[in-house]
């Protein structure tokens, strides 16, 4: 703690002011009866190859909305607004769904995958998706959530450096850093978990002939008692085959070799799928155990901006990590945009308490135990008592999770003094906090609880219902806000200029694709930063 408090006092006010950070945010397009719609990407909102806000996730039916950089929380949030309402307004009647956990589903092979047009890195795209739906099925892809990227300034890496005694470059420092901020993430992401996570139930048709241990409700809904997030559970976004990775994030080196390995290395049971299908349909992009870096499922990534020819890892290796990505994020099932300020105000605190903390190495046995508490609190994170591994023994999730925040409070007030200039007295990082221990202290104040409960007293047990209900209610809030002309002709604009992009490339292209598979295989061409 002594350290922590004493690397926060090097950081000016003006540094902590300029943090940065964005957000991705998945959402599925359903039609008004909540089925998932089976349209094309709508022409309206541009190219989902090109855009620079607007894409497309697994599915042609689900959408990824992108901000850009921002300094501040509100400036974030306004700019993730605006591109709801453009969306909005280029998607007819079709609605999108508030919750994490999917809509009304058809067969799991009549969810259409992506597509991207005929250029090459765009059919890679799809294929990389085909790949996924025979490696994890298609329903799991159509999970949705959040992901928040966070950065700190770079003025604020020598002053760090010099304190620490780092006799090594300034990019080996900020990576080695950004390192220690990953793994003291992972071991504490279980209270992330527990505060935001919002999917507590699913549709029972979404688990239809698959095995599971939730519990059935009248409504035609699935859960688990005092689950959190089971998008982060055993139900969501998981891989047998990726656990046997126990992927280190000790330095930059362990993890590119674990990452290497698996996208180098033939996995049997992906190379009986094969890669084509006899007919001359890709059906994968490759039999190792991943195809493309981002394949490799996990709650944070570090990340570096791409240039045109690199793939992510080479770019890692030469510049180092540039931000993180956080992506154990729900979608808030009551905010119209997925999520509010007080989230951000918060997650700033928490990266910054993991980046500032002492970060010891992680072991196997570790990497294990942190695997074990997120599957726990995912699953019965509001259960009375829990507890879970924290050092070699066990502890209260309560007691702990009051541990971390105590932690927390000093980072909270420097980052409010360091931006009380934008909003005179204002103290929205401890507002976070404080919201944060109301959560730890009544189970039932959580998103998870009052998902639950809402869904009880107001749609008879029925997830679907509830999520639907949402939804509509969110678009229409969405549509009543003002949206200037400017802001219309501006996303307009930029559709046009995704589509006349998108068709350079494809014009451009002649290069056979199986060239151009093999080529990206060995290094030498990009597929862009995907998923």
């Amino acid at each position: 703690m002594s350290r922590l408090n004493d690397r926060l006092r090097l950081l000016p006010p003006e540094f902590l002011g300029a943090l940065a950070r964005g957000i991705e945010k998945e959402s599925l397009r359903a039609r008004a009866d909540g089925m998932l719609a089976d349209t094309p990407h709508p022409r309206a909102l541009g190219s989902a190859l090109t855009h620079p806000h607007i894409t497309t996730d697994f599915s042609e039916s689900q959408l990824e909305l992108i901000t850009g950089v921002h300094r501040d929380a509100q400036s974030c949030l306004a700019e993730l607004t605006a591109i709801h309402q453009a969306v909005y307004r280029g998607i007819g009647d079709e609605i999108l769904w508030a919750a994490s956990m999917p809509c009304g589903l058809p067969a799991d092979d009549a969810i259409p995958l992506a597509r991207y047009g005929t250029s090459n890195v765009g059919r890679a795209k799809t294929v990389y998706r085909q790949g996924l739906s025979h490696r994890y099925g298609r329903r799991m892809q159509t999970i949705s959530g959040i992901h928040y990227n966070f950065s700190m300034p770079e003025a604020a890496w020598p002053i760090l450096r010099r304190a620490d005694g780092h006799a090594g470059s300034e990019q080996d420092y900020r990576t080695a850093s950004y390192f220690s901020l990953i793994r003291n993430f992972r071991r504490r992401s279980w209270l992330l978990l527990y505060l935001f996570g919002a999917s507590p139930a699913a549709c029972s048709t979404f688990l239809a002939g698959h095995p599971h241990n939730l519990q059935k409700l009248d409504g035609g809904t699935l859960h688990l008692p005092h689950a959190t997030s089971l998008r982060m559970g055993p139900l969501g976004y998981q891989s047998d085959a990726q656990a046997a990775l126990a992927v280190s994030f000790n330095c930059l080196d362990s993890y590119s070799k674990s990452l290497s390995r698996a996208l180098s290395e033939p996995y049997p049971a992906y190379e009986r799928i094969g890669i084509h299908d006899g007919n001359g349909l890709y059906r994968q992009l490759a039999a190792t155990l991943l195809q493309i870096e981002n394949e490799f499922y996990g709650t944070i990534r570090p990340k570096r901006s791409i240039r045109s020819g690199e793939r992510p890892l080479r770019a890692l290796a030469e510049r180092g990590v540039e931000y993180v990505e956080v992506r154990c994020l729900d979608l808030d099932p009551f905010s119209p945009i997925g999520i509010e300020a007080g989230t951000l105000h918060f997650l700033d605190v928490f990266l910054l308490h993991c980046l500032l903390d002492e970060s010891p190495r992680d072991t196997p046995e570790e990497i294990a135990a942190m695997s074990r508490n997120q599957h726990k609190v995912a699953q019965n994170g509001r259960e009375p008592g829990l507890r879970l591994e924290h050092g070699g023994r066990e502890v209260s999730l309560v007691e702990w999770g009051r541990e971390l925040l105590d932690e927390c409070a000093p980072i909270a007030a420097a980052l409010d003094a360091a931006t009380s200039r934008r909003a005179e007295g204002a103290t929205p990082h401890r507002d976070a906090l404080a919201a944060a221990a109301a959560l730890l202290a009544d189970p039932s104040l959580t998103p998870s609880a009052r998902s639950l409960r809402e869904m009880a007293q107001g749609f008879d047990n029925s997830f679907s219902r509830f999520a639907l209900a949402r939804s509509v209610r969110h678009r229409e809030a969405l549509l009543a806000r003002p949206f200037d002309e400017d802001s219309e002709k501006r996303f307009r604009r930029m559709a046009e200029e995704s589509l006349a992009e998108q068709r350079r490339i494809e014009a451009a292209d002649e290069m056979p694709f199986e060239t151009y598979r093999q080529r990206y295989l060995a290094g030498e061409l990009p597929l862009g930063d995907d998923r």
